[in-house]
């Protein structure tokens, strides 16, 4: 069985992420439930669903909602964002090296930000098994946009790339092809990308949350300087702050993979 690449990674960062971290736009969801043809009946399976941001988004298109990850952590704010949400969500823990017929038949699954943590061709493979015909795979991103409102972003990005230089999991984590390409040469090769653009004002400390959520820029580690880099955030946003607010667009993007010849 593959390993559980640096387990533990997330345990300090579920909150941070659940607060920090953006949901994707409301209206990218319907999109895609539209594209899949979800209608109420079947099941969608979150894959390192996190705070659960996706398996809540589905849920409103779905019978079922089952939401996986391997960090507790994680699975415990992701299950009291369900309940704020009154929403019934099936969470359980563990990683895609756990995919089998426990699941049952599937017609859409999510993975947003976490596919890079996987072993991907391997990945594909078990869920050839389990998604129904019709049936999809939708890698989820976010991107901002090079618009006047996005200003703030490449500072941002600069601290960033500054505390997290010294990431051990960079090696480990970077492939060579990238997800397309892996997509490409699976049962799901068939492609499409859908984007919706949302502008948003959010608070400065929401955005100090979403620099520390990037486990890539402190990891726990001793010597990380935390609360260096929260001052850094902060003091870079006052330019672009008004009452404590940060105007931004945010892109959600999703790339969907299908079957050839199950694309309608």
């Amino acid at each position: 069985m593959s390993e559980v690449l640096f387990p533990g990674r997330f345990r300090d960062l579920a909150d941070y992420y659940a607060t920090g971290r953006p949901a994707y736009p409301t209206l990218l969801a319907r999109r895609v439930a539209n594209l899949v043809g979800l209608n109420g009946t079947q099941v969608v399976l979150d894959l390192g669903t996190g705070p659960g941001f996706l398996a809540l988004d589905y849920h409103p298109f779905a019978a079922r909602v089952i939401a996986v990850d391997p960090e507790a952590e994680m699975l415990r704010v992701a299950r009291r964002n369900a309940a704020q949400a009154g929403k019934d969500i099936e969470f359980i823990q563990g990683s895609s090296n756990d995919l089998g017929p426990q699941f049952g038949r599937l017609r859409l699954v999510t993975i947003g930000r976490a596919f890079h943590w996987m072993d991907r061709p391997r990945t594909l493979e078990a869920l050839d098994a389990l998604i129904e015909p019709g049936g999809a795979v939708a890698l989820f991103q976010e991107a901002y946009p090079v618009v006047p409102a996005n200003d703030w972003y490449p500072s941002f990005q600069a601290i960033l790339g500054y505390y997290g230089a010294e990431d051990p999991a960079r090696v480990r984590t970077h492939h060579n092809e990238n997800h397309e390409t892996v997509l490409l040469d699976s049962a799901f090769s068939h492609l499409e990308r859908i984007a919706v653009l949302e502008p948003r004002q959010t608070s400065v400390e929401h955005l100090v949350d979403r620099a520390l959520s990037f486990g890539s820029t402190w990891q726990g580690r001793p010597g990380s300087r935390l609360k260096d880099m929260a001052l850094e955030i902060r003091g870079a946003l006052v330019p672009y702050a008004r009452d404590g607010l940060v105007q931004e667009v945010l892109e959600g993007i999703a790339l969907i993979a299908r079957r050839l010849g199950e694309a309608g």
